[in-house]
């Protein structure tokens, strides 16, 4: 019977070590960064295509687009508002990091939507989401071979209930971005914003408006879908 035992004790033994073995061999293949430590996250990257600096391929779950995702971010998950996706047609999500600046944790948060809207109302649904974000009508444009553009950037804070906010990097340095980027061959749309708990150091805004602008300039719609 302790014979018996034994073996069978063994064996188990063998099996989790094999087991562990396995599962080691598995994570070794992704990079060792925050978002192939999450393992949601990674279900969207392509670990064999990191991207410039910091950045690896994200592939909607959709099949609709693709975009240039930053390594430190992971993809939020845990509650139903985090992550939605309807077929083809709508996709939602948010991706956070927090990071370590003078010894305080600081929230940086991604908010992503893709949808479709009518391109002969582009210029409503632009003015009114800066508008309402922002308090402006006109904000920035680029545009490249398959996109149109649109963003923005301003520090916000609420003083009281009432919400404030200065557009004027020379006032305050930005905590907040938003872009509007539209396919110019179909009406697929995606909407991204980037905030953060609190506010930058003057010499980060120029480093944090080029990450933001790499991400937008490398949003791209698939064809044919």
């Amino acid at each position: 019977m302790k014979k018996c035992t034994k073996t069978i004790i063994a064996v188990i033994a063998g099996a989790a070590i094999l087991i562990g073995a396995i599962w080691l061999i598995n994570e070794s293949r992704y990079p060792n960064v925050p978002a192939f430590d999450d393992h949601f996250t990674r279900k969207f990257l392509n670990k064999d295509k990191k991207i410039g600096d910091g950045f690896y391929e994200f592939k909607s779950k959709t099949g609709q687009y693709t975009m240039w995702f930053p390594e430190e971010y992971q993809v939020l998950h845990e509650n139903r508002e985090d992550y939605a996706v309807n077929n083809d047609s709508y996709e939602s999500w948010w991706a956070v990091y927090n990071e370590e600046v003078e010894g305080k944790t600081q929230e940086n948060y991604i908010k992503t939507e893709f949808l479709t809207s009518n391109p002969a109302d582009e210029s409503i649904h632009v003015e009114a989401l800066f508008k309402r974000r922002f308090g402006l009508s006109v904000p920035n444009k680029i545009e490249n071979s398959q996109t149109r553009i649109y963003y923005q950037s301003a520090y916000i804070y609420f003083k009281g209930t009432e919400k404030r906010v200065i557009v004027d990097k020379k006032k305050h340095i930005p905590n907040t971005y938003l872009a509007y980027a539209a396919d110019k061959h179909s009406n697929k749309i995606v909407q991204i914003s980037f905030d953060s708990s609190d506010k930058y150091k003057s010499g980060d805004e120029d480093k944090r408006q080029e990450w933001f602008l790499k991400m937008l300039k490398n949003i791209h719609f698939n064809e044919g879908k």
